[in-house]
């Protein structure tokens, strides 16, 4: 949620970057209205409980019993006034940064910057899929029966880079000595501090899963429920991280507080129809490495810059060409602040794809998770996260596209070959 003052003093501001982010700018007046009928009632209601403790005094029984049926009454007008108001609150995104272009959709994207060579070859190349099944390492074929549409079994070869590219993250997100490397580029001596490893929970209850903003009113149809259970697959290992200190304080000294979990996710995509319908780019259930931290609201944009600088260091080690974007008002998340992808080059497609992405959230999720810094002067002051794809199995396709020979031979990229034992598919 957003800090309340910004909506009580700064509304037209808040207006501005609600529509550009494709939400109605009158959820913000809703919400004011609502919020000044509640303090109102809040108003009335502390003046009713303090007559009560007069006329108690007074010994005016008759009155008192008159006053705690109007204090009765209050409390059930402002508690319903409070639902009413949250209820729009939540619904209200972030605002973005002073650097994210205002726009529509991807189209209106900035690049920030690109690496690597595009691959040029003497040959027609070969899509992933036709990759995939002349090796038999992607079956979309058999999952369609035993799953539906938008599975996929990843065998052999496949199953290896993926716990190589895992195995390679982990190596890389846990050693001090390259995250210095990677933090140095950000800002000399900034924290080179490495990411613990997490095997988080894949399942979530509801009211926490609100609480990080991931299933705000409207988001449910993305979401797989079981009713049973009243739970939720997570979407990405943010959703069960980002709630890891729930409700806590952390210790200035102690940050950031680094995490890096690895999770399967599962989504319906129930937006992207007709998108990505051949393959495995788009699919229900993928797995996933992701980055999770926790810092000072001063380094929150730094910090995603460190992130995203991590991101890069292992696409260049992979030797995978790729463009860094940041993403227009009208193509970022409702809780990002500031939104970041990677993309990386299909020959197939003759065009860069999102394989990494990267959000800051600010305080939006800490506000409802109750997640607080002490600062060392004592004070207290809302943690400020990050959010990050460190790997998930879309490079797995990109490799597969851009490492291919003529023979249809795909070559193992030579910082994967010791994960895999082979150098060549």
């Amino acid at each position: 949620m957003l800090d309340i003052s910004l909506l009580r003093d700064n509304p037209e501001d808040v207006k501005k970057i609600v529509a550009a982010k494709g939400y109605d700018p009158n959820l913000v007046e809703e919400f004011r209205a609502l919020d000044t009928s509640w303090r109102q009632a809040q108003r009335e209601l502390d003046e009713a409980r303090s007559r009560q403790k007069t006329l108690s005094d007074a010994r005016d029984i008759e009155g008192a019993k008159a006053n705690k049926q109007v204090i009765k009454d209050l409390e059930e007008k402002s508690s319903k006034l409070q639902v009413e108001r949250d209820d729009k609150w939540i619904r209200i995104p972030n605002l973005a940064s002073s650097d994210t272009p205002f726009g529509k959709d991807e189209n209106e994207n900035a690049e920030l910057r690109r690496w690597g060579d595009i691959p040029k070859f003497d040959f027609t190349p070969r899509d992933y899929v036709d990759l995939g099944a002349l090796h038999d390492i992607i079956d979309t074929e058999r999952a369609g029966k035993v799953s539906g549409a938008r599975f996929g079994y990843l065998k052999g070869a496949a199953a290896l880079m993926e716990f190589a590219l895992i195995q390679f993250g982990f190596d890389t997100l846990t050693n001090p000595e390259i995250l210095k490397e990677i933090a140095d580029s950000v800002e000399k001596g900034y924290s080179s501090k490495p990411f613990i490893p997490v095997i988080p929970p894949v399942m979530i209850k509801p009211d926490v899963y609100r609480k990080t903003a991931r299933l705000n009113p409207g988001d449910e149809e993305e979401r797989y429920y079981l009713s049973q259970d009243d739970m939720y697959l997570i979407g990405s290992a943010e959703h069960t991280l980002c709630s890891i200190h729930m409700d806590e304080v952390l210790k200035e000294e102690d940050l950031p507080v680094r995490y890096v979990g690895f999770s399967t996710a599962f989504r319906r995509e129930a937006g992207s129809y007709g998108k990505d319908t051949r393959g495995i780019l788009r699919v229900h259930q993928f797995d996933k490495l992701e980055m999770e931290s926790f810092t000072l609201p001063e380094n929150s944009q730094k910090e995603q810059d460190f992130i995203v600088a991590a991101q890069e260091y292992m696409m260049r080690k992979l030797g995978l060409p790729h463009r860094t974007i940041i993403c227009c008002t009208g193509d970022m998340g409702g809780p990002d602040f500031r939104h970041i992808d990677v993309e990386t080059w299909f020959p197939s497609q003759d065009k860069y794809r999102e394989t990494h992405s990267s959000d800051l959230m600010t305080d939006y999720q800490a506000r409802r998770l109750n997640t607080k810094i002490r600062r060392n002067d004592n004070s207290l002051v809302l943690a400020h996260m990050n959010d990050a794809t460190a790997f998930s199995q879309r490079p797995i396709l990109a490799i597969l596209e851009n490492y291919q020979t003529k023979e249809g031979r795909i070559v193992v990229p030579e910082v994967l070959r010791r994960y895999m034992n082979r150098d060549i598919i």
